[in-house]
């Protein structure tokens, strides 16, 4: 990813137009007429090789007759004249490119292809960014840049829209207009052949003009870039997402319940969930947001009081409020008892509380204010219909007169057409949330609280594993090969089964067999009814094919259950290859429940985790949830609790309650396997059963593919690095592990802070800190190891329970060139050599990892780090009279 010169699309000094034409009508006319009329401050040049040339009025034939190099340039030109357009602007300097021209890689053949390469060829060697091809444009309202063929000019403001969809922005700018809701950036991607989703989340993160991010996404071509911008980006701002073409079917063969289920929405929707952002289901939703974000203010939380004079409102309101998992506030008696006091006795001051249809401006002036003196309701919604009594508009007046010292967030909707209008102009002028229906409010809450959520959920310390979990490697490693040397392919079941053994998943003992009387012999010495399963790389799904045969007693009854399914099998399906017969002691289910874990490769975002409620109808049921590994135990169990199962599973109607952590372990040991064996692109455990006793896996569908790459660059977010773990010993025999920190690792940096002494903590942090808030421990335990790295010693034991003794990080610029350290060692462990040793081995790391230079600045007094810093190689410069000066080391 990089943010390289994308300063010039928002902030540029002066723009240049490129196949302008006076034909208002044409694409080049209306860029002219835009660039023109918005308020662009700097100068605006005008290309048109058949025009005469009139610099008075900014016109031009030829870029070399241009006064300046533009600082953007915006391309109108036939898509055949592009790069060569591209490389001379870039030639003489210029940084950035609006590509609007179509005919590149939309077009049928590879002649587009090719020519979108050819452009981004000519502006590689000028470092030259590029939006688009085949997109609208860009509107900058802040500096008055409309450098698109919008049909209107947007207002300024602090939200950002960045669309896939040309005619979703001019719909969004269209709508806001109305509203007078401003914009800080709209951005039209096209083809993102060049500048994409991540580039601009990674800039938009840290763009002051912006409070929040609105995204219509169609598509994503880098799934990690997006990822790790989006996750830093969603962690510092609301950032709210609407899928487009949702429900396209995945391209990938479906040969598993979970590649059927795996589809285009449910992955993307676990991504978006994943990297923090709030989705949203239909424009109308997004317009929703933009409503909500355009004018509300941070003070929205999750207890939600409801006003309103008609009581079927309330109810409507409460029924979508409930639906969607959000909570009425719980009204407190002293404010109940002050609403009494207020309001007429038939008023029900329950919430949602009805002022009834005669309600006068005071009544709800006297509700509104008391709802935010009280300390148990965050948020109030206002509602009214119209009636002939009461006068709407006078209402309205009186909820904005309250509002004008807010405490607490407001959403209103005054019901009808005509007669509510004026009122939504008023609240949109006192910058008031205000929608059509009452189901709108809702939803529009509901996307505050998600997005809360959703930070809550990114900085919650997870527990450490309840148990260590080494998986056995070679055992696991061993299988991949046999299937390797055959060419891949399903695995059989035994050899799934060896494979989720060797990362410890309990699996039910299972026995192959190549012939009927094999079969019968291997029942006898078991002596206890089994289950007797057909093995063939042909036949996945056995129940279905007949190849299954349970609960047989006797070896007799297993040998001719075997021969039976041999000739069902010749007779229906004679080219399955068969191999053979898998043999499994019957487990009786009890109060047992059947669960599915699985594990797909999708295109874009590479492995995908399934959980969900199994047996032979997962797909009817459709009871599953999905996310992006890797996890830890935090992450699985939000995982499980986003199904219907899971109430089943904490035990209901005498059923005692599921140990979920075991369930929850068994999908974390799922993702460390996917990322240790990039061979294994789908797994499906299908029944795993869970009770009060732990769980056991009863069949599992592996599949491997040897073409597979190696490494984990499949994977959309990074996994835990494992190879990069150390484990050495002191002079004085203690052992200790040198390893990258973990998100269970929060509770021990803590404690190593509070280790530090007063002078240690200000070395460190160059302030006086008495203690680390748990919001900037959650920021440095869990770190996106693409994008930055904190090596950590530690005595032994589990990631959240071990000591730390010294730590270690670096932070990478955007542009993967630079990056910045930052070192810790406990007092008590001094004289040791750790702080060298970790220092050297972050560089190692950041060499490898590409960087050109590592810097960190240190206070002038803390001799022992610059000596540290000297004996590395690193260039202390003196810098200012400021008592911080920068050690740098070129790599």
């Amino acid at each position: 990813m990089t943010t390289r010169n994308l300063e010039f699309f928002f902030k540029p000094r002066s723009v240049a137009l490129i196949g302008a034409s006076r034909d208002a009508h044409r694409v080049g006319g209306a860029v002219a007429r835009n660039l023109q009329a918005g308020g662009f401050a700097g100068r605006v040049m005008l290309v048109n090789r058949r025009s005469a040339p009139d610099a008075a009025h900014g016109i031009y034939t030829q870029l070399s007759d241009l006064p300046e190099v533009p600082d953007l340039a915006v391309v109108a030109v036939p898509a055949s004249q592009v790069p060569e357009t591209v490389g001379e602007l870039g030639s003489a300097g210029t940084r950035a490119a609006v590509v609007l021209s179509a005919g590149f890689e939309e077009i049928e053949g590879e002649a587009g292809v090719a020519l979108q390469q050819a452009a981004l060829e000519a502006a590689k060697p000028y470092l030259m960014r590029i939006i688009g091809p085949n997109c609208l444009g860009i509107l900058m309202p802040k500096v008055g840049l409309n450098a698109s063929f919008a049909h209107l000019m947007a207002r300024p403001g602090n939200l950002a829209f960045i669309a896939q969809s040309g005619a979703i922005l001019t719909a969004v700018v269209d709508w806001a207009e109305s509203r007078g809701i401003g914009f800080s950036a709209l951005i039209s991607l096209g083809a993102s052949a060049d500048v994409d989703f991540g580039d601009l989340l990674d800039y938009l993160a840290n763009d002051w003009d912006t409070r929040a991010i609105l995204l219509y996404v169609e598509s994503v071509r880098d799934s990690r870039k997006f990822m790790s911008a989006a996750r830093l980006a969603a962690r510092l701002k609301p950032v709210i997402v609407v899928k487009g073409g949702r429900y396209a079917q995945s391209a990938q063969a479906v040969a598993s319940h979970t590649g059927a289920l795996a589809g285009v929405d449910a992955v993307y929707a676990a991504a978006f969930r994943r990297a923090g952002m709030v989705q949203v289901d239909s424009m109308a939703e997004l317009f929703d947001a933009v409503e909500t974000l355009g004018h509300s203010s941070p003070r929205f939380g999750e207890r939600l009081a409801i006003v309103t004079n008609g009581g079927g409102i309330g109810v409507l309101a409460t029924d979508e409020l409930t639906r969607l998992g959000g909570n009425l506030a719980a009204l407190s008696e002293n404010t109940r008892h002050r609403l009494r006091e207020a309001l007429p006795p038939l008023c029900s001051t329950q919430n949602p509380i009805d002022v009834l249809g005669d309600a006068d401006p005071g009544r709800y002036r006297d509700t509104l204010r008391i709802l935010y003196e009280a300390p148990e309701v965050d948020t109030v919604a206002v509602f009214n219909c119209p009636v002939g009594v009461a006068s709407s508009q006078d209402a309205a007046e009186a909820v904005i007169e309250v509002h004008q010292t807010p405490r607490k967030g407001l959403l209103t909707n005054w019901l009808g057409a005509k007669t509510a209008q004026t009122a939504r102009e008023r609240f949109t002028a006192h910058r008031i949330p205000t929608y059509e229906t009452p189901d709108q409010v809702v939803r529009a809450y509901m996307h505050l609280i998600g997005y809360r959520r959703n930070q809550r959920l990114l900085l919650e310390t997870p527990p450490s594993l309840p148990q260590a979990f080494v998986p056995d490697s070679e055992a696991a490693r061993a299988v991949i090969e046999t299937a390797r040397e055959r060419g891949g392919g399903w695995l059989s079941l035994a050899e799934g089964m060896e494979l989720l053994a060797a990362y410890r998943i309990p699996v039910v003992q299972t026995a192959a067999v190549v012939t009927p009387d094999e079969a019968a012999a291997q029942a006898a010495d078991w002596a206890v009814p089994v289950a007797l399963k057909i093995s063939s790389p042909d036949i996945l799904h056995k129940r279905a094919m007949g190849g299954v045969a349970l609960n047989l007693q006797t070896p007799e009854a297993v040998s001719e259950a075997a021969q039976g399914i041999l000739a069902h099998l010749r007779q229906h399906q004679p080219e399955a290859r068969i191999e053979g017969f898998t043999l499994q002691p019957m487990v009786p289910k009890g109060d047992n429940h059947e669960l599915i874990l699985g594990m797909t490769t999708d295109p874009v975002f590479g492995p995908v985790l399934l959980f969900g409620q199994g047996g032979n109808a997962v797909e009817a049921l459709n009871d599953t949830a999905f996310a992006l590994p890797p996890l830890n135990m935090h992450l699985a169990c939000d995982l499980i609790e986003r199904t219907r199962i899971h109430r089943v599973l904490r035990g209901v109607g005498g059923i005692a309650a599921t140990r979920i952590g075991d369930v929850a372990l068994s999908l974390v040991k799922l993702a460390q396997l996917a990322a240790d064996l990039p061979e294994v692109v789908e797994i499906e455990v299908n029944p795993l059963l869970a009770g009060e006793r732990g769980v056991l896996a009863l069949d599992a569908r592996v599949r491997v593919d040897v073409s597979a790459p190696a490494g984990d660059a499949h994977f959309a977010i990074r996994p835990y690095p494992k190879e990069l773990e150390q484990s050495f010993e002191l002079s004085d025999g203690h052992r200790l592990m040198l390893r990258p920190i973990q998100p269970e690792d929060e509770p021990a940096l803590i404690q190593l802070f509070d280790a530090m002494t007063e002078e240690e903590r200000y070395m460190r942090f160059f302030s006086p800190m008495s203690h680390v808030p748990h919001q900037l421990a959650a920021r440095l335990s869990q770190i996106d190891y693409h994008r930055e790295m904190a090596l950590i010693l530690t005595e032994a034991g589990l990631p959240g329970q071990a000591r730390i003794l010294a730590g270690v990080r670096i932070a990478g610029d955007p542009n993967d060139e630079r990056c910045e350290f930052a070192i810790g060692v406990r007092h008590d462990q001094g004289g040791k050599g750790l702080g060298i040793r970790l220092m050297q081995r972050i560089i190692d790391y950041a060499r490898a990892r590409g960087y050109r230079e590592i810097y960190g600045d240190i206070l002038r007094e803390n001799g022992a780090m610059l000596a540290v810093c000297r004996k590395l190689g690193f260039h202390i410069d003196p810098g200012s009279e400021s008592n911080i000066v920068r050690a740098t080391l070129t790599l």
